[in-house]
């Protein structure tokens, strides 16, 4: 019975709402992370809505040479 509690969990995650998915995230610059973005990130889009986030910078990263 758990397990069936288990895979009825993970089917709702992966088809719930807009949820793209962690490759699809890290492709485009973000990171998931669960709950709230830290300071100085934006929420870009869901790894899996509407628990795991994807975050972004606020401005692009500049490396010193």
């Amino acid at each position: 019975m758990g397990i069936l509690v288990l895979v009825f969990m993970f089917i709702s995650l992966t088809q719930y709402g807009d949820a793209h998915g962690p490759d699809s995230c890290n492709h485009r610059g973000g990171l998931c992370r669960v709950g709230t973005c830290i300071s100085g990130e934006y929420l870009s889009q869901y790894c899996f809505e509407p628990i795991i986030l994807c975050c972004k910078n606020l401005s692009p990263t500049t490396t010193e040479r």
